[in-house]
């Protein structure tokens, strides 16, 4: 990855620090900003002198003008934007709210963030802009009017922009942290200010996020390993939202958790990764993934010859089994078989999964719908089940989604409805698991170009010229954006997401205007480009 021009607003602050030491990492150069008065010069220019740090009032549009044009006189150019700075909620009551004080709220919260991203997208050729939003602006508070009205308006701020700056090769996605441990926040705590204990009760994980499980996030999202997602929200909150009942999501922890202290080390090959429907496609490449950081893989799929084949080109350590996903005996007879082998299951990756008939409602009976269930939901049902068993703490199953878990299509009933089960499915796995030590997330992919799509195509079920051109970025996308995504959810970096969902769509499931989201391509570049 070559050298970029990062611009982090918020920088001086705890989740600000940790987004300076983490492209800092990659080898970025910054330009950080913050408030007059809290030496973010000086904060930056701990990191190197390569970096350099500017004074803003975000509130103030002329003050963010001419902030743009000083980092371009400084850098020539701006590759990445990262919205971090904001207004925290005053929790005031409502009738005590006054107008100046909400206005204030969404002048550095959504103004400063459009007219910042507006500017920075002027000086690039190509480019990111991470919005971090909050939780808050997805699930309702009391108190917290101003703050989440705003966090919710940057959210959709991120989905617009995403649509309409795909053409000009930039890419807008958020990040939505929950609780946090920042300086801030333990401050609160030792002040007597915070009741952080009941806080963590209500967290599956049963801790806070670190502020670098943020950065990591928004990382992620920033690098090229995400070039296919765009408009997407990424909730990093330990399963907050997955729980949906009352009492503890988890049981009373003594004092402050190591996990949220301390980052451990990271993960580097090494793990026992289940990889189900592995032996074309998308499950081929995840499987790739996984093997060239020197995990092992074991490819499992109802396909022997081609299971086989994908294994023994990874290399000798990796193992293909014979399965059927929807029979019960044999999955459990399976993953048994991979435990005694192996002596335990760190990641499960549930890709196994069938297309449906394409036929009208009246003419489908349940036969139709329960076909396609029993692969696609019951299926990765019965491995996570049987997974988990062999798993401790650290084990990830992510299960495969689609955009169809959002946008149901005609006349795709049963595979819709498969794979919005499947969402449901990871976050109640989530907010049980969790306590557990076990993470759970859901890949959303959108159109890919896969061996089943081909088909597709091949059979008229589908127009990929129109689909094109229904994706913001312009192109469906590829088996590695799938492999990418799974690579880093199943991570040490990916450490406090849990139950969230991650669409890998160029897109997609942003754009909900009229027409076409993209231009139209030349057909012929694409030929033969499907697997």
């Amino acid at each position: 990855m070559h050298e970029r021009i990062v611009v982090i607003t918020g920088a001086a602050g705890g989740i600000g620090k940790a987004l300076l030491e983490a492209f800092d990492r990659d080898g970025d150069i910054i330009a950080a900003v913050d408030l007059p008065g809290l030496n973010v010069a000086a904060v930056v220019g701990a990191l190197g002198a390569r970096h350099a740090g500017f004074d803003c009032d975000l509130s103030s549009e002329a003050e963010i003008i001419e902030l743009a044009r000083k980092i371009e006189a400084r850098f020539g150019r701006i590759d990445v934007l990262i919205n971090n700075a904001a207004l925290g909620p005053t929790m005031a009551a409502t009738v005590d709210t006054d107008v100046a004080s909400f206005r204030k709220t969404l002048a550095v919260n959504l103004l400063g963030p459009f007219a910042l991203a507006c500017e920075c997208a002027k000086r690039m050729t190509t480019g990111v802009v991470i919005n971090i939003a909050s939780l808050a602006g997805i699930v309702g508070n009391p108190k917290r009017n101003a703050y989440a009205a705003s966090k919710a308006a940057l959210i959709s701020l991120t989905r617009s922009l995403a649509c309409e700056w795909a053409k000009d090769g930039i890419r807008v996605a958020a990040v939505a942290p929950g609780y946090v441990r920042t300086p801030m926040v333990a401050e609160l705590e030792r002040a007597g200010k915070a009741d952080l204990a009941l806080v963590r009760r209500r967290i599956p994980l049963g801790r806070m996020a670190r502020p670098d499980e943020i950065a990591s996030a928004a990382r992620f999202l920033a690098s090229p390993a995400a070039r296919y997602v765009t408009g997407t929200t990424l909730v990093v909150d330990g399963g907050w939202q997955s729980f949906n009942q009352p009492g503890e999501a988890h049981p009373p922890v003594t004092g402050t958790p190591d996990l949220e202290l301390t980052c451990p080390d990271s993960t580097r090959g090494g793990r026992v990764v289940v990889v189900t429907g592995g032996a074309k496609g998308i499950g081929e490449a995840i499987a790739g993934r996984f093997a060239n950081a020197g995990d092992t893989v074991v490819i499992v799929d109802k396909d022997e010859a081609g299971a086989l084949h994908v294994a023994q080109a990874l290399g000798d350590q990796h193992v293909a089994y014979t399965l059927d996903v929807a029979s019960e005996r044999d999955v459990s007879a399976t993953f048994a078989s991979i435990h005694r082998r192996f002596g335990h299951i760190d990641i499960l990756v549930n890709n196994a999964a069938i297309a449906d008939t394409f036929l009208p409602a009246r003419e489908q009976s349940s036969a139709h719908l329960e076909g396609i269930l029993d692969v696609n939901l019951t299926g990765a049902f019965l491995a996570a089940r049987e997974a988990v068993r062999y798993m401790t703490t650290g084990g990830v199953v992510l299960n495969l989604g689609s955009i169809n878990t959002f946008l149901p299509f005609a006349p795709r009933h049963a595979y819709g409805a498969s794979k919005a089960g499947i969402d449901m499915l990871t976050r109640c796995l989530a907010a049980e698991l969790g306590p557990s030590g076990i993470r759970t997330a859901t890949i959303a992919p959108g159109y890919i170009r896969t061996p089943g799509v081909a088909a597709l195509e091949a059979a008229g079920r589908i127009d990929t010229r129109a689909i094109r051109r229904r994706i913001p970025l312009g192109d469906m996308g590829e088996p590695a954006d799938i492999a990418e995504a799974a690579y880093f959810l199943a991570s040490t970096e990916a450490s406090y997401i849990n139950g969230s969902i991650l669409y890998v769509d160029g897109g997609w499931t942003s754009f909900g205007n009229a027409g076409n989201a993209s231009e139209p391509v030349d057909d012929s570049e694409y030929e033969g480009a499907a697997e």
